[in-house]
């Protein structure tokens, strides 16, 4: 029987150290999401030294640009984007207090290696869920970068929103175990 852990941000060195790479998660509480365009402006600002319109510190950022609210629903469908469009900036996120992403795919060598150095999580949502998904998400709104419409940074509110640790802080890569058990076992 897998277990479960359930994950609330702040995060911390004591809900993300126990981890490995396989370990299933539900989070409830606040995620950010966010997807390429607002990913460039955070690390401009970054680079230029502006304060961020989000606290990054302990933060879980989702990669997503989610479909508009059906009437009486908080948010439309909103399945995970591919992660590595996010590679060349996630290094310098998660140096500046981020300490989970969620999206879909593999990751970097760059960002696995600042994974293990910031003592962080990257989790993979499943692809093609969107709808489901969505309805893990019970409260959205917009706090940061309007003007890029779905590409804006949203504030989630969820409730059992399931991930799988893909990354862990100690440089396992559930992909590449995955990848070796079948190896073995072909």
């Amino acid at each position: 029987m897998t277990t479960v852990t359930r994950l609330r941000a702040p995060l911390t060195d004591e809900q993300i150290l126990p981890l490995k790479a396989g370990d299933a998660v539900l989070i409830d509480g606040t995620v950010f999401g966010a997807r390429d365009a607002a990913h460039a402006q955070l690390v401009e600002a970054l680079r230029r030294g502006e304060v961020l319109p989000i606290e990054l510190t302990g933060q879980i950022l989702y990669y997503v640009g989610p479909a508009p609210a059906r009437p009486g629903h908080p948010i439309g469908s909103a399945g995970p984007t591919t992660s590595g469009r996010m590679d060349r900036y996630t290094p310098e996120l998660l140096a500046a207090g981020l300490r989970a992403t969620i999206g879909k795919g593999h990751r970097g060598g760059a960002v696995r290696e600042s994974i293990v150095a910031h003592r962080c999580l990257y989790l993979a949502a499943i692809g093609g869920s969107g709808a489901m998904l969505a309805k893990r998400i019970i409260g959205s709104e917009v706090v940061a970068y309007e003007e890029l419409g779905p590409e804006a940074i949203y504030r989630f509110e969820v409730r059992d929103f399931p991930a799988v640790v893909v990354n862990d802080a100690h440089g396992l890569d559930l992909y590449e175990m995955s990848r070796e058990e079948y190896c073995e076992r072909a």
